[in-house]
């Protein structure tokens, strides 16, 4: 069970949120960030969720105070603050995401889970689906006994779709994170490795690359 960490010194949002996260993860409590210091230095954290404006370390000095001792464990700011000065402020002391209170719940669950999957994928360089893995130390996709070695681009390509199941790419997106800003490829470079991506893995009943018109791409995982 993933280990979160909440970090808020307002006594009772804070029972609020162990509550309401307990039945799916294994829940520590920090009243500022001092004390969430100390818990990271004794436990395993997955993610991490505190609030910003806190007595004793403040949510933005927690953050970078973790960034700069090298703890790169996923951080989600809680926060009243909703201007979008006060969101860059987050994201440069290296926060991973951020919500404005009050809390959606359900929302708040969806974003932890995107974020244990997202560092899973990362410390791994793996994507398992189902008897799919695509794997970024030799650019392969394996089904059973099947091996497809991908040019790099190709990979990267669909590695990026796959790491975010029905998240919309678009051309421009795929060009900056694939091939990178000052590339010289154009749209018809995204839509030929789209096609030939298509091609190879079109028999796969796990995913299914799909073309939304107008916009751009996205993987849609089969269940």
């Amino acid at each position: 069970m993933a280990e979160i960490l909440i970090v808020e010194d307002d006594n009772n949002l804070r029972l609020l949120l162990q509550t309401r996260l307990k039945p799916r993860y294994s829940v520590l409590c920090a009243a500022n960030g001092v004390e969430a210091l100390h818990v990271l230095e004794s436990k395993s954290i997955d993610v991490v969720v505190t609030d910003v404006m806190m007595p004793a370390l403040d949510g933005y000095s927690l953050v970078e105070t973790m960034r700069s001792q090298g703890l790169d464990i996923p951080v989600i700011m809680l926060t009243a603050k909703d201007k979008l000065s006060d969101k860059g402020q987050g994201f440069f002391a290296g926060c991973d995401d951020y919500m404005t209170k009050p809390v959606n719940f359900e929302e708040l669950i969806w974003r932890i889970d995107a974020l244990l999957r997202r560092s899973k994928i990362a410390g791994e360089g793996k994507i398992v689906i189902g008897a799919v893995t695509a794997d970024s130390s030799n650019f392969t996709v394996t089904r059973g006994d099947e091996v497809c070695e991908l040019p790099a681009k190709e990979f990267r390509l669909l590695y990026l779709l796959l790491s975010y199941p029905n998240k919309i790419f678009t051309k421009e997106n795929i060009l900056d994170k694939v091939w990178g800003y000052a590339c010289e490829s154009d749209e018809t470079t995204v839509r030929t490795h789209i096609n030939r991506l298509r091609s190879k893995f079109e028999s796969y009943p796990e995913f299914d690359i799909v073309t939304i018109r107008g916009v751009g791409y996205k993987a849609v995982i089969k269940k």
